[in-house]
């Protein structure tokens, strides 16, 4: 599955950019998407929770000082940057960077290598890097949208929220204006989430293809991308769980 192997190279591309899917139009479903991303947090979140159950006070082993370091990390982040008193927000933290960092390292295998074997099977198609789908960083954004406006009814109930939205920051004098401002600014926020994630993590995923059409001639610039682009993910992955942070922030909080 390369330019030599009988595609050109507009359609290697191309070929790399479609997702496997089913249906059509806005009820097509990107099966690679859901499968990968699913099979991920399986492994992933089972890995955490056997370590978890079987985490000892002694001297812990390899796995279980890298899982506590990155849980105290995020834990110290969510209590650096979140000053309301919600149980919810520090395992949304953890769910979110650990997720969003494997989907993005998914990045770093070959190109070539997981779609070739997909298509010895019959598989034509497959792209194995979920946050490269606008529909998976949509989907995440939209959720943590919904919990930030239900974290704004739990702290300050139907009134105060309604209070909020109308009289912030001008007063109640300017209602409609100030209504106009809070649409614009909510809506902002899931979409700003779900484009930095997919716009960074498409553009490196061009990188790689774009390297790959090299040839004999694309270790000596794989290896460097590849090494950057670890970077990269843990930076995306660190930003979308430090903003979910901050609209759960905003959220508990009154003007």
């Amino acid at each position: 599955m390369s330019a030599e192997g009988g595609l050109t190279t507009a359609g290697y591309i191309q070929h790399h950019l479609t997702n496997l899917r089913v249906g059509e139009g806005f009820w097509a479903l990107h099966l690679d998407t859901l499968i990968v991303s699913g099979l991920l947090g399986l492994v992933v979140f089972g890995l955490m929770a056997k370590v978890a159950g079987k985490a000892t006070s002694g001297v812990p082993g390899n796995l279980q000082m890298f899982i506590e370091l990155v849980v105290g990390m995020v834990d110290q982040q969510v209590k650096d940057t979140f000053h309301g008193k919600s149980a919810l927000v520090t395992p949304l933290a953890i769910t979110i960077f650990v997720w969003v960092f494997v989907m993005n390292a998914m990045d770093l295998i070959p190109v070539d290598f997981l779609p070739v074997a997909a298509s010895a099977v019959g598989v034509h198609y497959l792209k194995v890097v979920p946050t490269t789908d606008p529909n998976l960083t949509f989907a995440m954004a939209l959720t943590v949208f919904g919990i930030m406006i239900w974290m704004n009814l739990k702290v300050k109930g139907f009134g105060g929220y309604m209070h909020e939205i109308f009289t912030a920051p001008f007063g109640a004098k300017l209602a409609p204006v100030n209504f106009i401002f809070r649409v614009v600014e909510d809506v902002a926020k899931p979409i700003s989430l779900a484009l930095r994630l997919f716009g960074n993590m498409y553009a490196g995923e061009m990188v790689f293809i774009l390297i790959a059409l090299l040839g004999l001639y694309q270790l000596p610039l794989a290896l460097p991308w590849a090494l950057f682009h670890i970077l990269i993910i843990t930076l995306q992955a660190f930003v979308f769980m430090m903003l979910t942070i901050v609209y759960m922030s905003m959220a508990a909080e009154s003007h």
